[in-house]
């Protein structure tokens, strides 16, 4: 990796501002834009740019990255960047978009001579912060190499599936890897949610599976949330409630049932409408009470 590679870090939420500081310890020219750009600041401490808008952040980079919420809003991003975007950039799509998400963005890569990845994580703020992500992508052969330089920095291993970006295989994966991600999320919630109601300690369950074939390092880590009654967002239950979305919405399409990911909606849905939408997504454990 040359130390004059530029990535441009459109998004810098909880995922996007941990990978823009890997990038630049790693020697990265990085520059990066958020839509509010005081969340962006910080970063400057760190020796990255920050950009008033998307269209200077791109401006001569090789690579630009894209961590943003959902689909419509890497899209509204990239036609922002758009003056500025060279033909033969890089563009590394690495946030959640689902199926439907993938057509929009790949056309416009095409129209603007963008060589496309795509290419979702999973882990949240911690994996993030320690640039062990898991990387799924689609892509061409011939930008791979470029593509590995900046995910060896932000993941510890990236699986490639194919080399159509435009057929979201890597989105597909990344939704059935959700989709366990959430079931394991809301049977936490909902195991210490009964343990409450039944009058059990719920350190008494927790016991009772810890290392047997029946526990999860996850069960154990939003648990502990739960007792501590904190809930700092690594996973937001807003996003969880997005990403639940966009799982029920590819298994309708494909004619597949999913009743755990309709359920994992709804409480998402529910625990948002009781104020925690801003919290962990072990937040959605107040969804099994009327509080």
């Amino acid at each position: 990796m040359s130390e004059h590679t530029s990535v441009a870090v459109l998004g810098t939420g909880i995922m996007g501002a941990a990978m823009a500081r890997n990038l630049v310890a790693a020697g990265f020219d990085v520059r990066v834009w958020n839509r509010t750009r005081a969340r962006a600041e910080p970063l400057a401490a760190d020796g990255v740019r920050v950009m008033n808008t998307p269209a200077q952040a791109v401006d001569g980079a090789d690579v630009v990255l894209t961590m943003l919420l959902d689909g419509p809003a890497v899209l509204d991003a990239v036609r922002q960047a758009a003056p500025r975007l060279a033909p033969g950039t890089v563009w590394l799509q690495m946030s959640t978009v689902g199926v439907d998400g993938i057509p929009p963005l790949a056309a416009f890569a095409r129209e603007h001579g963008l060589r496309f990845v795509d290419a979702p994580v999973l882990g949240t703020k911690v994996p993030a912060e320690k640039g062990e992500l898991t990387i799924m992508a689609a892509g061409p052969k011939e930008v791979r190499e470029r593509a590995d330089e900046v995910f060896a920095v932000v993941g510890s291993g990236t699986r490639w599936v194919g080399e159509d970006a435009a057929s979201g295989a890597a989105s597909r994966l990344k939704l059935v890897a959700n989709s366990w991600v959430l079931t394991l999320i809301n049977g936490a919630g909902e195991a210490l949610a009964l343990a409450e109601g039944l009058g059990v300690d719920p350190r008494d369950f927790l016991a009772a599976v810890a290392g047997g074939p029946l526990d999860v390092p996850y069960l154990q880590m939003k648990s502990e949330m739960i007792l501590a009654g904190d809930y700092p967002a690594s996973f937001s239950v807003s996003t969880g409630r997005k990403d639940a979305r966009l799982i029920t919405d590819a298994a309708r399409q494909a004619g597949v049932r999913m009743d755990l990911a309709d359920a994992a909606a709804e409480r998402f849905r529910r625990s948002e409408a009781q104020g925690h939408g801003d919290e962990d997504g072990a937040a959605a454990y107040f969804a099994s009470f009327d509080r």
